[in-house]
């Protein structure tokens, strides 16, 4: 079978097969390294190697089939370790200064190397044209002291009176304590290995009462305007908020890592690139208190002042489960969202999968169109599909504005959905429903195709609310229930087990394959 390089950098390199299946191979296989095998068997489709030698040619196969790929490590300028500059790794000594001068300090093109050990540190910067290889055993730990995370601030005009933001928090340019790690208007960042980012909020009180705090709590990783990022290994784990938050940046790219966070921790979102130009994420793994991925590109005033979309995401191979959601769109989408795919993901026991959330008031910039979701399998996920143009998020989110099932007028906070495409999708054991579409009754949503799907049923399901929603309506193996959509089109679609009718339609105006 056929598997492509994806990523390599000087000490590193991750592959992924060409095939159609989710997350998964049909097969085990084992890995060929310049004519040494692995003892160890893999059934993933993304899979990497480290520690590998900088300049270095290295021919890969694997027991499925005699393709082989052939690469070369890159080049680097130097490497050496954060304890050349007096860092410890002693999980007791704070070595964010060092550790900082280590990373200041690297010539252009050079690896900052973490060994094995524990290194508690406050909040780090990194810069263009570095390496960071946290190796394996490596754990970076973040200070329980919150004195340790300075107050970025939101949004602030320079001396030029020219308009700069440094900080969000749900969409809006607030101020927040600064994350764990950082990159600033910097370019060609590596951050790979096989180690561990722990945010450490488990043991501070970053989750404690934490609908009070008027600062917003640190990102795990966090990029501002930057471009041409690349975490490739790594493992993020119990962040103190969203763990991965790219904003307003280009070409950031996730391979082979993995997001934890306790079920119950309050707003660990997975990863959330926020109003950014291609961001790729393939063979990750999510298992978090929030949603998995969500795509994001701000509220009301960000999308209005600075129209920034996320565009040009890809989203691949990736497995989520036990989140809110798999992959969602919003709710904080008022700069819109374009062009995205998603496929070969599989989603297990999330309570949605593919989730859509918007609201009136989100402006005439929040346009969502473009989407494409295939070759996805669902095993115990609630509810697979939402489209949810009612979603009462916010301090206005339960008032008539937003929750009125009449006609208002269509104006400039009104929000867009456009089209959408779901295709060769697998979804055993469902609960609440099939899917949910409700758009508003002034602006539908545009279409939703469905081709080659199946739903199957718990039959020991609980009732549930599909959409989070002013009067949601709770179901219990529903099918399909489309309201306020133009067009809905269906091409062998496969229901077993539900509950009453397998569509149910309330203003759709056309109706294709019934």
């Amino acid at each position: 079978m056929k598997f492509n390089l994806i990523f390599r950098s000087s000490v590193s390199a991750c592959f992924e097969f060409d095939n159609n299946t989710a997350f998964y191979n049909d097969t085990p296989y084992r890995i060929c390294v310049n004519g040494l095998w692995s003892d160890v068997e893999k059934r993933e489709n993304v899979f990497s190697l480290f520690s590998l030698a900088p300049d270095t040619e290295y021919t890969v196969s694997t027991s499925l089939s005699n393709h082989t790929v052939t690469f070369k490590t890159l080049t680097e300028t130097c490497a050496y370790t954060v304890k050349s500059f007096g860092a410890t790794g002693d999980g007791v000594t704070n070595d964010t200064v060092n550790v900082q001068n280590a990373i200041d300090m690297c010539p252009d093109g050079g690896r900052v190397v973490f060994e094995k050990g524990v290194y508690l540190l406050g909040p780090i910067k990194i810069k263009s044209n570095v390496t960071v290889d946290i190796q394996k055993g490596a754990v970076l730990l973040g200070s329980t002291n919150e004195a340790d995370y300075p107050i970025v601030p939101g949004e602030f005009n320079d001396l030029a009176e020219k308009p700069l933001h440094f900080a969000s928090w749900e969409g809006t340019p607030t101020a927040c304590h600064q994350p764990f790690v950082g990159i600033y208007s910097a370019k060609n960042v590596k951050i790979v290995g096989e180690g561990i980012i722990d945010g450490n909020a488990q043991n501070a009180k970053w989750w404690i009462n934490h609908r009070a705090r008027k600062i917003g709590r640190p990102r795990l990783f966090f990029t501002h305007f930057a471009k041409d990022i690349y975490l490739h290994g790594v493992t993020g784990k119990n962040s103190a908020s969203w763990s991965f938050h790219p904003y307003f940046s280009e070409n950031v790219n996730f391979f082979d890592t993995r997001v934890i966070a306790p079920a119950d921790s309050p707003n660990t979102d997975g990863l959330d690139p926020e109003s950014c130009n291609g961001v790729t994420i393939i063979g990750m793994v999510f298992s978090v208190g929030d949603d998995a991925i969500a795509i994001k590109s701000g509220k009301y005033y960000m999308g209005m002042k600075y129209n920034t979309p996320a565009i040009n995401h890809t989203i691949r191979n990736c497995k989520m489960e036990f989140a809110h959601g798999g992959v969602v769109l919003g709710s904080e989408m008022s700069g819109g969202v374009k062009n995205l795919t998603v496929e070969k993901c599989l989603f297990v026991g999330t309570d949605r999968g593919l989730r859509i959330k918007t609201r009136r008031g989100r402006g005439k910039n929040a346009v969502i169109d473009g989407l494409l979701f295939k070759n996805i399998k669902m095993d115990g996920v609630k509810a697979p599909f939402t489209i949810n143009m009612f979603y009462f998020c916010d301090p206005d989110g339960k008032t008539p504005y937003v929750w009125s099932k009449e006609p208002l007028e269509v104006d400039e906070r009104t929000p867009y959905i456009g089209s959408f495409v779901f295709e060769d999708i697998e979804c055993l054991n469902s609960c609440w429903c099939a899917g949910y579409f409700y758009g508003l009754p002034e602006r539908h949503v545009k279409s939703v195709t469905f081709r080659n799907v199946s739903v199957t049923y718990n039959k020991d399901a609980e009732q549930g609310l599909p959409l989070m929603m002013t009067d949601a309506e709770s179901c219990k193996n529903a099918g399909f229930i489309f309201r306020n959509v133009d067009s809905v089109t269906i091409d062998n679609v496969k229901l077993d087990g539900v509950n009453g009718q397998e569509f149910v339609f309330e203003n759709v105006k056309e109706k294709v394959g019934f």
